[in-house]
């Protein structure tokens, strides 16, 4: 079974010989090879550059022969096709070049503009599947409309984020304008990407769990409803809602083939509350990859075990890999998932 049969098989949650395996933002930043790249281009250089992000997408591959390539792209090139560019503060974090600030503001974001502007990513997407040769499964992703609008409403970053929230309370005509108009970008988005190639495609509402659970449909999960609604079973969709652990009917109802899980919870305790037919990927705790390759080796097992007994589980971990984990540990998670039996 290639990579790529293997994770179409887990996202269908039909039985495959061995879970699927690759990483959330795969490995790069970790890798020496990328940040040699990084010594002399600008992260927004790698994302835009099509040879650039092919380069940086394969590094991982070649090192660790992941089940899929995961596009190397950021889910702020959205706001910025939209017209809302965005930088890296020099301390780190995200800066936009502006924060919506009004009904003016909002109207203003183009979405005829989407697919002129994200080219690059169809062109880095063409060179990524003519150097896999079908060998290895690609993934596509991009934002949700409720994580990417907490950060055009404050202006990037935050240690708090607010403006979503209160936005949504009171002024939820407003509100849905801006998910709207974030929802067709992102539908666009995604097709585009689907019409590329990719094998999947992956939601990322990293902001979920801001939410109370009973705004949570209504500000988030339903807005990607209609982006999985809109692509029309294409191809699978896996959703990664972050800390939002009371709204797995939420998230069922969005449609999505799998749904990733955070740290947080047992994997064995949201598979046993999903539909059969709802695959799970996760959940390795991220923190892991800085300690000792014996130690993730056994949670590694562990969680393997614990999902012995159903079929649609895709190892990976709970977000995204440390800028610190260690290259043994890497190693170490991967011959795990490889040799498990």
């Amino acid at each position: 079974m290639t990579n790529r049969h293997r994770l179409l098989a887990a996202c269908r949650n039909f039985p495959v010989d061995r879970p699927p395996v690759w990483l959330m933002r795969q490995a790069g930043r970790v890798l020496p090879e990328y940040r040699a790249l990084k010594e002399k281009h600008s992260f927004l250089q790698l994302v835009q550059t099509p040879e650039l992000a092919t380069e940086v997408t394969l590094q991982p591959i070649r090192r660790f022969d992941f089940d899929a390539a995961i596009l190397f792209s950021d889910i702020l090139v959205v706001p910025e096709a939209l017209g809302q560019g965005y930088h890296f503060r020099d301390r780190g974090g995200v800066e936009m070049e502006f924060s919506l600030k009004s009904s003016e503001d909002i109207e203003r974001l183009d979405t005829g503009a989407v697919r002129e502007r994200l080219q690059y990513v169809v062109e880095a997407l063409g060179l990524i599947k003519d150097a896999l040769a079908g060998r290895t499964a690609l993934l596509g992703f991009a934002g949700s409309p409720w994580t990417l609008a907490n950060f055009m409403l404050e202006g990037g970053s935050a240690r708090e984020f607010s403006c979503a929230k209160e936005l949504f309370y009171s002024e939820p005509r407003l509100f849905s304008r801006l998910m709207e108009k974030l929802t067709e970008a992102v539908t666009e988005f995604l097709q585009m990407q689907i019409d590329a190639g990719v094998d999947a495609i992956q939601i990322f509402d990293s902001l979920g769990g801001l939410l109370a659970d009973n705004s949570y449909e209504a500000a988030s999960a339903e807005w990607m409803g209609r982006i999985i609604a809109d692509l029309g079973g294409q191809v699978p969709v896996i959703v990664f809602g972050r800390g939002v652990h009371g709204n797995w009917p939420a998230l069922v109802r969005t449609g999505a083939q799998v749904l990733s899980v955070d740290w947080t919870v047992p994997l064995m305790e949201v598979k046993a509350r999903l539909p059969r037919t709802v695959g799970v990927q996760g959940n390795l705790d991220p923190s892991l990859l800085c300690s000792n390759p014996p130690l993730v080796a056994a949670e590694t097992t562990r969680i393997l075990n614990e999902l012995r007994a159903f079929n649609g589980h895709i190892f990976n971990l709970g977000h995204g890999v440390p800028p610190s984990a260690k290259l043994e540990c890497l190693e170490s998670l991967v011959q795990t998932v490889r040799s498990f039996k």
